[in-house]
């Protein structure tokens, strides 16, 4: 199969463009002369987005848990574009810290419906007009918590899991099209998503608080989200169908490959090193 073509300047849809990797995917794609569909639960961060692109842009207030908003979304889409749909980003992603012996069915069942549901919902809504026209592409953001299952992130790795399975399993419904399925695995990326997490408790049991437990990721992340959009840009371009982002997300799968029931022990060692001051963005 031949090289698929630039995103560069074709029409493209974000989900969770209020912010993060959404928010510079939106960034980046627009000021290379992409028109942008943007679409978040998030109105004031959504308006934020928007405010900062100079080209052309359509907005949309939408929780991806919604099924039938996400068709009426993909229909106004329709309408609205410019020219044959490159890419449909599924981006929009929460968190949940918790033991499973601690869990909160309430918090878990948010998190599987955006995180999953939310990607199914919206794959199902654009897939017809990617399969209509004949090309384009489904990018799904997975982690590298769909890699590695991690202590205290039973929802948010059993989410990011479907994520990669659902997506998957797509590819090969697509195969002999040109209509792609990539899945994507951030690694950390300084964004908000640990400081909007629910947690009910430090699941160590040291009793941090929320705001401490989330700057202690932030200092371990390793990947801004505009090098993240850059990444991912590059990644769809390339035609690959699955995209790691951040030096850590190579580790991630070097693991999985290598150690498949003992990384935690690895990656416990890693994480207590010392990292430079440089690395931190």
């Amino acid at each position: 199969m031949s090289r698929p073509r630039s995103l560069t300047g074709r029409p493209v849809v974000i989900t969770g463009a209020a912010s993060g990797i959404g928010r510079a995917l939106a960034t980046r794609l627009s000021r290379l002369g992409s028109p942008v569909a943007l679409a978040d639960v998030d109105e004031d961060g959504l308006k934020a987005t928007a405010a900062a692109l100079h080209g052309r842009v359509l907005t949309r207030v939408l929780d991806v848990r919604d099924a039938e908003d996400q068709l009426k979304f993909a229909a106004e889409v329709e309408d609205w574009l410019p020219a044959p749909l490159a890419a449909v980003f599924n981006n929009a992603g929460v968190a949940v810290t918790s033991s499973v012996l601690d869990a909160v069915i309430e918090d878990d069942d948010w998190l599987h419906d955006i995180n999953f549901r939310g990607v199914v919902h919206g794959t199902r809504a654009f897939l017809p007009i990617l399969v209509g026209q004949g090309e384009g592409a489904i990018v799904n953001t997975s982690s590298v918590f769909g890699l590695l299952g991690m202590p205290n992130q039973s929802a948010y790795c059993a989410a990011k899991f479907a994520v990669r399975g659902f997506t998957e399993s797509l590819r090969q419904e697509l195969h002999g099209s040109a209509v792609r399925a990539i899945t994507v695995h951030p690694g950390g990326i300084t964004t908000n998503i640990a400081r909007n997490a629910r947690v009910r408790r430090d699941p160590t049991g040291m009793g941090r608080t929320r705001e401490e437990m989330a700057a202690q990721f932030e200092a371990m992340t390793m990947t801004s989200p505009d090098k993240a959009a850059a990444i991912i840009h590059a990644g769809v371009d390339r035609g690959k169908a699955r995209i790691l982002v951040g030096p850590d997300a190579y580790l991630f799968d070097a693991l999985a490959r290598i150690t498949p029931t003992h990384y935690n022990a690895v990656l416990s060692r890693v994480m207590r090193r010392p990292r430079r001051t440089e690395a931190v963005r």
